[in-house]
């Protein structure tokens, strides 16, 4: 893995086979979605209890997405990213620090996705100006982009299916605050330790970049301040979440039309999402349920744990840790299985690219910017990294949970 000359100021766009690929995938799944339902093959009644439970999780989804495009339309990860430069006073291994907790805080609150798509770029962009290699700032954005992603119900989709199970934001924090911890402390000390001889010295602080709308920045600033707390307050998270939406949405209205497009909607993100609950779903009404049980084990001593956490860690590596949670979900049974299933499906995607829709989008970006990926040496310190910390964070369960 190494970087190549980029030019730092444009991030650029996904690469053309990307742009091509990634809509026909979502299409053919919501076609089979789609025949599932019109078939039969996922009963109506099934179908319509569904939309019920999942349609306030997509409608945060497309808020806070949303939310985190337009604050980066309005330069607020910027302004965050050179005021980190300025207080790490020149030094690598401070900047690393600095840039360790925002990403950690930034995919707590406003989910894995925002880290993966809007924080790296940034932060590569960061260490280009800065004269310092980008590769161990980008790595870090996308693990703790996953191990950061077990928090709050906020940080992950699949944080978000599970919350009810836990009694809403407090009971789901009382459980998995430990291994939530442990899932940072362990990819910090891990990539800290491969990326050592690189986080000497010191770097030289870039000219800032010009704001172009210093009004626009600072509303878009004071919304995402106020709307961290108000996603742990106990609100449904879609409420604050299409608030700060709908206040951004109209001061690009009346500021800067030409950010608000389209894209600012994660249409394939929603596509691919939908048609597997669907698919899933369909699946567990002919009795999907039943033929995992024997896989997935029973029990909440830690050895059970460890089982569940390591099936659902091996399943988000086969075929993507949301279908992953999808399919195990009914068969966790207790709180405190359904946290060790979010244990590997959360902390576990770090080893095969499409693991996590995070880190395909992010593949795009650190590409687009010119750092190359060698997928084999990622797959090898996932492969640590996932031996190390689901282990770790499971264990962290089962004494705290």
């Amino acid at each position: 893995m190494h970087a190549r000359p980029a030019h730092p100021d444009t991030p650029g766009d996904p690469p053309a086979s990307a742009r091509r690929v990634g809509p026909i995938i979502t299409l053919g799944l919501l076609a089979l979605a789609a025949v599932a339902v019109l078939t039969g093959l996922l009963p109506l009644a099934d179908f319509g209890a569904l939309v019920e439970r999942v349609s306030p999780v997509l409608a945060f989804v497309v808020a806070i997405t949303i939310v985190a495009e337009l604050a980066s339309a309005a330069g607020v990860f910027t302004a965050l990213a050179e005021r980190l430069a300025g207080w790490g006073r020149g030094r690598i291994w401070l900047l690393w620090c600095f840039v360790l907790l925002v990403a950690t805080l930034c995919t707590a609150f406003l989910s894995l996705d925002t880290t993966a798509v809007l924080v790296t770029p940034v932060v590569v962009v960061l260490a280009l100006h800065s004269g310092i290699s980008p590769l161990p700032f980008a790595i870090a954005a996308i693990w703790l982009s996953n191990t950061a992603s077990l928090f709050l119900p906020v940080s992950n989709l699949t944080n978000l299916l599970a919350a009810d199970a836990f009694g809403g934001v407090g009971g789901y924090v009382a459980v998995v605050w430990a291994p939530a911890v442990v899932g940072v402390l362990g990819s910090v000390v891990i990539l800290s330790l491969v990326f050592r001889r690189s986080l000497r010295g010191r770097y030289q602080t870039a000219a800032p970049t010009p704001v172009v709308d210093r009004t626009l920045l600072v509303i878009a600033a004071v919304v995402v301040v106020l709307l961290l707390p108000l996603l742990v307050s106990g609100l449904p998270v879609a409420v604050p979440a299409g608030v700060a939406a709908a206040v951004l949405l109209v001061a690009f209205l009346v500021r800067d039309r030409s950010a608000l497009r389209m894209g600012l909607i994660p249409w394939q993100a929603l596509g691919i999402a939908i048609a597997l609950f669907v698919l899933v779903e369909a699946a567990h009404a002919h009795g999907l349920e039943s033929a995992l049980a024997a896989v997935s084990g029973t029990g909440d001593d830690p050895l059970s744990l460890l089982h569940l956490a390591a099936v659902g860690a091996l399943g988000a590596n086969g075929i993507n840790n949301l279908p992953a949670y999808l399919v195990l979900e009914p068969v966790a049974g207790s709180p405190l299985r359904l946290a060790a299933l979010l244990v590997g499906v959360n902390l576990g995607p770090l080893v095969t690219p499409w693991a996590s829709l995070a880190t395909l989008l992010w593949h795009q970006r650190v590409t687009a910017l010119g750092v190359q990926i060698s997928w084999p040496r990622f797959a090898l310190l996932g492969v640590l990294g996932v031996a190390v910390i689901v282990p770790l964070a499971t264990l962290a369960l089962a004494a705290f949970g």
